[in-house]
């Protein structure tokens, strides 16, 4: 069992045939990584559905949403180094049972202030089983193996995203809302019966303690910035209110790189930056986790509102993007050890950019095959990109610092989910309340229409008032290119960055790798590997 105090190391080094233990220790980390993908997209799909049902305004889906994803990222870090000093198995089993209770909690409310209740605490649970799932990989698995280990791990964060839009659809075409947490419950289930029979003991007494201010720093942070993203559309950009919370998300911000530089033990190592395969692996993953939360955020309101596709409709049209990402995201392994991260990096970017591109090009107009093109094309370019950036991130850390390692890159990735959504949301919502024309209608249908798409459908569908339905659809996909274009811009932009900073051989790229153990490794840098 896990100690509750920090021990020593418990070390074995990984040499030698492959032991089929690791792969099945891995098998158990894998459904715990469902529950987490699930919950991304279903609650996606689910939110037309909230929109009519719930009433909730375009802001109040950007929060169902972020709360989430911000609670997500900001305890990560705290989470990741508790795991390494107190047992990693032991956190991941404590961050299953929190992401069960708020599921439930989740299906029993009946209020938007509820559901984003219930999806901040799913949060704290998916906090603690995102970083500790993956800081235990270098423990199990020696560098010959561990890129294969982490295409594992980055498809099976991918595969429930895949289930969760055809379940979501599915539940949703016989069932309430609820049950788009409900079905959580069962794979928490299963997750808490496998990873405590199968995952070893992994930890270290090396590990930072946690400083209760850097987490207040990190959380207030975080939160006044998504705050202030969501708000600006409907206050307006030059608003008083909304140039106070970006100003003090900034000094909160500063504040934290301040006291961590500082630091004689910092939680947050921002010296593990000055590896530039840290520094660029991790930038070069942010892009797909802004473009992927953010097509996610979009692409299920325009098939639902704007085309007329029902739940199960809209999760079924999701596949290409879904399928383009498995295609590369699982070819990742062996693509890098022979072309090197230098070159398949920046070619994810290249591909993910062009899909993005591809799509800010649409109309209101077109059929559902070129939506599948340009959705096939931004997948192969998340898998592409994201799964290679994740190895080089963790080829040179030692396993003592995975965990904060891990957790700084997963935290950052939300933090870039979280921003996906909220900038995003923000330049739709902009946008869309810019375009539509609303003019000589009443003020309950006004209100109802500048709302959100799903409210203009709601007020002006069944041919109540065609023009203001046309109007909205057409205000709506012109925010939506607008935000595929920023994202376009954006990953073209770092293809070149990522092309030109990064190493051409990362100290652990499998193209070079000669040695099983990451370079750097002693025998005490694998613990806990595995415990008959």
């Amino acid at each position: 069992m896990d100690a509750t105090k920090p021990g020593p190391d418990r070390t074995t080094k990984a040499e030698g045939p492959p032991d089929p233990r690791r792969w099945w220790a891995l098998g158990a980390l894998v459904i715990g990584l469902l529950v987490v993908g699930l919950d991304t997209t279903i609650i996606n799909v689910a939110m037309p559905t909230m929109s009519d049902q719930l009433g909730a305004s375009t802001g109040d889906l950007q929060w169902i949403a972020d709360s989430y994803i911000v609670v997500f990222a900001a305890l990560m870090l705290p989470a990741g180094l508790i795991g390494d000093r107190y047992g990693r198995r032991r956190f991941l089993l404590v961050g299953l049972a929190i992401f069960g209770v708020g599921s439930v909690v989740g299906a029993l409310v009946g209020s938007v202030e509820g559901v984003i209740a219930a999806r901040a605490l799913m949060g704290v649970g998916g906090a603690f089983i995102m970083p500790l799932s993956l800081s235990i990989l270098p423990s199990l698995f020696p560098a010959a193996e561990r890129g294969k280990a982490i295409s594992v791990w980055a498809a099976s964060t991918a595969l429930g995203i895949p289930l969760g839009p055809i379940l979501g659809g599915l539940l949703l075409e016989h069932f309430w809302w609820g049950s788009v947490f409900l079905i959580n419950i069962p794979m928490v289930a299963l997750a808490l019966l496998v990873c405590t029979v199968l995952l070893p003991v992994s930890r270290s007494a090396d590990a930072p303690k946690v400083d209760i201010a850097v987490t207040t720093l990190v959380v207030t942070g975080l939160t006044t910035l998504i705050f202030a993203l969501i708000e600006a559309p409907e206050w307006g950009w030059s608003d008083a209110r909304v140039l106070a919370l970006f100003g003090a998300a900034g000094l909160l911000i500063v504040g934290l790189a301040v006291r961590e530089t500082r630091a004689r033990q910092p939680m947050i190592d921002f010296r593990l930056f000055h590896d530039r395969n840290f520094l660029w692996g991790t930038v070069a993953a942010l892009v797909p986790s802004f473009a992927m939360a953010g097509v996610l955020f979009l692409i299920p309101q325009r098939f639902q509102s704007v085309d007329g596709h029902n739940a199960l409709g809209t999760g079924l049209r999701l596949l290409p993007l879904l399928g383009g990402l498995f295609v590369t995201a699982l070819s990742g392994d062996r693509l890098v050890p022979r072309f090197g991260y230098k070159v398949v990096i920046p070619s994810g970017l290249l591909v993910l950019g062009t899909g993005l591109l591809m799509g800010a090009a649409g109309s209101v107009h077109d059929g559902y095959g070129w939506t599948a093109c340009w959705l096939t094309v931004t997948g192969l370019g998340i898998g592409l990109s994201l799964v290679p950036s994740m190895d080089a991130v963790m080829a040179n850390l030692a396993p003592e610092r995975a965990g904060m390692g891990s957790a700084l890159v997963q935290t950052l990735r939300q933090v870039a989910g979280a921003l996906g959504v909220a900038i995003l949301g923000s330049v739709l919502a902009s946008a869309y309340l810019d375009r539509l024309d609303t003019s000589g209608r009443p003020g309950r249908v006004v209100g109802a229409a500048r709302d959100s798409i799903g409210g203009a459908a709601k007020v002006a569908g069944h041919g109540a008032d065609p023009a203001l339905l046309d109007s909205a659809r057409e205000a709506f996909v012109h925010g939506m290119n607008l935000s595929l274009l920023i994202c376009g811009v954006a990953a073209l932009v770092l293809t070149v960055a990522v092309a030109t900073f990064l190493p051409r051989r990362a100290g652990g790229d499998p193209a070079s790798a000669g040695d099983p153990t990451v370079p750097g490794e002693s025998e005490h840098d694998r613990e806990g590997v595995l415990h008959p």
